[in-house]
């Protein structure tokens, strides 16, 4: 079984994590930020990663630190699971229509950590969850996770069908990049390390 448990406090956050990569979507979320609690359970739902948050935050300041922190230790778990990374796929990429929205989400599980993310200037907000907070989730993932993730939201209108569309993204995409691959005994590099 490919799962982590990790706890991560701070003078900000205080979150308990535990996961399992090879789970059936099964997410209890609870972060105190309804529409982050949304993304989560989604991302658990589609990615098919087993996944069990609790966030107590300094939500009365802003959401900043519990997406950061939040991201951060996802992304320390997700890189526990995988272990030394034999066999798996490494690479994912997903497309993501959601309604009036198309994302791209492309990720590398190479061990170097990279986010590039793009979208339109002025991209609105979800009602109650800034948009620059999806940034900075993907990118405490990407260095935690040490993956290169590339998102890209090629058009859209809502912010939140642009935000569900790129959580989505992200969970296809990270479904495919940890499946096993059966032709594959070893790590997925020439260099014999990931």
């Amino acid at each position: 079984m490919r799962t982590s448990s990790q706890a991560r406090k701070t003078a900000e956050t205080e979150i308990q994590l535990s996961l399992n990569l090879d789970g059936s979507g099964q997410g209890k979320i609870n972060t105190g930020i309804p529409f982050f609690d949304h993304m989560l359970t989604l991302f658990s739902r589609h990615s098919l990663i087993d996944l069990d948050v609790t966030v107590n935050g300094d939500i009365e300041v802003d959401f900043h630190h519990t997406v950061e922190d939040t991201g951060i230790v996802l992304g320390e778990c997700i890189r526990e699971a995988l272990g030394d990374k034999k066999g798996i796929q490494r690479y994912g990429f997903f497309y993501l229509p959601m309604d009036e929205t198309l994302s791209r989400v492309v990720i590398d599980l190479s061990n170097r950590p990279h986010l590039e993310f793009r979208s339109p200037a002025n991209t609105p907000d979800a009602q109650n969850f800034p948009f620059s907070l999806v940034e900075e989730f993907f990118r405490a993932l990407s260095s935690n996770l040490r993956a290169n993730i590339h998102t890209e939201v090629l058009y859209g209108r809502d912010g939140h069908h642009i935000a569900e569309s790129l959580f989505k993204g992200l969970a296809r995409a990270l479904r495919q990049a940890v499946e096993d691959d059966l032709r594959v005994s070893g790590i997925p590099s020439t260099k014999e390390m990931l």
